[in-house]
């Protein structure tokens, strides 16, 4: 190739203005090509496609920082026309024409800009730096650095990404039902509160729960039960003034954080927040009545962790719903203290059942007119290893609420048909059921088992419930009581008398037996009308056909009572009080040896 020629392709490749067809053709029409740089010219016309088709911008800059090479992308993403740049200007040409032309966000500077470059480029390695530009978009610039000086840079439109991964972050700090900030944000917020102390002000954490949400669910779905938390959201907002936090923790649980000057302001704000909630809602003409209770707690000068208040302030809440709901409660130190004896009490709880440290005692269903035992009621204690025989007032509650029941109940049942099985033939063991047990789907199957296991005569079971369990999903449980009736399982009324609509469910269910709460036996011989009662409801039984049972017995007087009434059956401490299964196997041994005597 002439000298001539071979100066001029290198004038061509040295100047970076990568028209690579003009400089082919060029060349080729020259005649001056030799193969080598035919393939040179071929390289550069790759090189050129590769640069033109990047969904990058690009430009590259020697080390007096002179442009050399730009794509049509960066023209694109900075909506700069051709004429705008040309091969040697500087970096800060550049950077002016697009400040000039606005298209950085306002207030963004040239020395700012510049700057950016020469910082990413002295840290020695490829970094990126996100700009904003006026039209809202977001444009990450990434700088590096090549061998013998100057650099090269990429820029990409991250707007959509940008946007996703806020979303994303908005989304994991958000609940999605409510858009409310959820726990994680919420204990962000709490800290960075707690962090900035206000002379004068404390912070209050407000631990709010819903009161009868659980019916509104499942009663009419879980579409009204979430439109419900949607609506309850709004109430709560709208009762809060600016800088305060309201926050959904889950299920039918809020949070509300904000600064008061005392105490009473933190009261005043959680009974405007229950009245709120409390108000009826109309949703297209369906009435839907709930209410709401509050634990309260105040942020002291010590407090840098909004965990602990939050632990507090429901602890308080606990109180309040104890207290009959639809109320608040402060956190008060002791309440910790019974919150600490509580969860030991169900960690023992738990430990008794698997450890077998629960025991069936008996107390007899005896028949009024002949004195003989009908029936045993089998009634769980529970014997620990410290405070011998605990009451089941004190831990029967506490296993409904930890989801223990169930398990426990069933342990009763299949103990007490095991026992019973020892037993007269014409004796009955009574079972008590709870609403937690009977809305188990295989609960008919259980008792079935039972039943075949201990090989014990479904007519000599009897299950005695109580009228929570109709008020609760009353038409599945109805059902669940027809099946086991039908399999001659006799089915009782517990308390009779002690609820609203005892009567209704008369109606609704043909039971074998009612039971009359012992509250009326004891004021025989105080008021006149407690016999009047029992007379009512001894009435009704021998009208529906049922057998009427009085609990509480404990005088002859009380006794002679029920029995002039007409009922049918008594029970109480004036016979025996419970007694363990091997003292009912000897008092039937011995009933059964005065009988051989006689």
């Amino acid at each position: 190739m002439p000298i001539s020629a071979s100066k001029t392709l290198t004038a061509l490749s040295n100047t970076w203005q990568w028209d690579a067809a003009a400089t082919a053709s060029f060349a080729f029409d020259s005649g001056l090509l030799s193969a080598p740089h035919k393939l040179l010219i071929e390289q550069n016309r790759r090189f050129d496609a590769a640069l033109e088709n990047t969904s990058q911008g690009l430009c590259m800059f020697d080390a007096d920082r002179r442009l050399l090479v730009w794509n049509k992308r960066y023209l694109e993403i900075f909506g700069l026309e051709t004429h705008h740049l040309h091969v040697g200007m500087s970096q800060r040409q550049i950077i002016e024409i697009l400040v000039d032309l606005e298209r950085y966000k306002s207030g963004t500077t040239v020395d700012a800009l510049s700057e950016g470059t020469r910082t990413s480029l002295i840290e020695g390695q490829a970094t990126s730096i996100l700009r904003e530009l006026a039209d809202g978009r977001t444009v990450s610039a990434t700088h590096r650095a090549m061998s013998g000086g100057g650099w090269v840079a990429t820029f990409e439109d991250v707007t959509e990404r940008r946007r996703n991964e806020d979303r994303i972050t908005y989304m994991a700090r958000h609940d999605a039902l409510t858009d409310l900030p959820n726990r994680v944000a919420l204990h962000e917020i709490g800290n960075a509160m707690l962090g900035q102390r206000m002379a004068g002000r404390s912070l209050a954490v407000l631990c709010l729960d819903l009161d009868r949400f659980k019916p509104v669910n499942d009663g009419f779905g879980h579409a009204t039960g979430d439109r419900l938390l949607r609506c309850v959201a709004q109430r709560l907002q709208r009762q809060v003034r600016d800088g305060a936090i309201v926050a959904r923790m889950g299920g039918d649980e809020f949070v509300v954080m904000h600064r008061v000057k005392a105490l009473a302001d933190a009261e005043a704000l959680a009974r405007r927040l229950i009245a709120a909630a409390s108000a009826p809602f109309d949703f297209d003409g369906l009435r839907i009545e709930i209410g709401m209770s509050a634990g309260i707690v105040l942020s002291g000068k010590d407090d840098g962790d909004v965990t602990q208040l939050l632990q507090n302030a429901d602890l308080a809440l606990y109180q309040a719903k104890s207290d009959g709901r639809g109320t608040y409660r402060v956190f008060e130190p002791q309440m910790d203290e019974s919150a600490r004896a509580r969860l030991n009490l169900e960690r023992e709880l738990r430990d008794a059942l698997t450890n077998g440290c629960f025991e069936v005692h008996y107390q007899p269903l005896v028949d009024l007119s002949s004195n003989h035992v009908m029936g045993l009621e089998a009634l769980v204690r529970w014997r620990h290893a410290e405070h011998g025989l605990v009451s089941p007032a004190v831990f029967i509650p506490i296993a409904e609420e930890i989801g223990l029941i169930v398990q426990l109940g069933e342990w009763v049942l299949r103990k007490a048909c095991q026992d019973a099985v020892r037993w007269p033939r014409h004796v009955r063991v009574a079972v008590n059921v709870s609403a937690h047990q009977l809305r188990q789907r295989n609960f008919t199957t259980m008792v079935l088992s039972a039943l075949s296991e201990s090989g014990l005569d479904p007519k000599r079971l009897e299950l005695e419930i109580t009228e929570s369990v109709l008020l609760d999903d009353s038409d599945a449980n109805l059902e669940t009581l027809h099946a086991l009736r039908g399999g001659g399982v006799r089915i009782a009324m517990d308390d009779f008398g002690t609820g609203y609509s005892s009567i209704s469910y008369l109606r609704r269910f043909p039971f074998d037996k009612i039971k009359i709460d012992r509250s009326f036996v004891r004021e025989i011989g105080e008021k006149p009308e407690a016999v009047a009662i029992i007379r009512a409801i001894i009435g009704l039984g021998q009208s529906l056909n049922m057998t009427t049972l009085v609990e509480g017995i404990e005088t002859d007087l009380q006794r002679s009572a029920v029995l002039a009434e007409g009922a049918n059956e008594m029970q109480g401490f004036l016979f025996s009080p419970p007694r363990p299964a091997s003292e009912i196997d000897a008092l039937f041994r011995a009933d059964h040896a005065r009988n051989e005597a006689a």
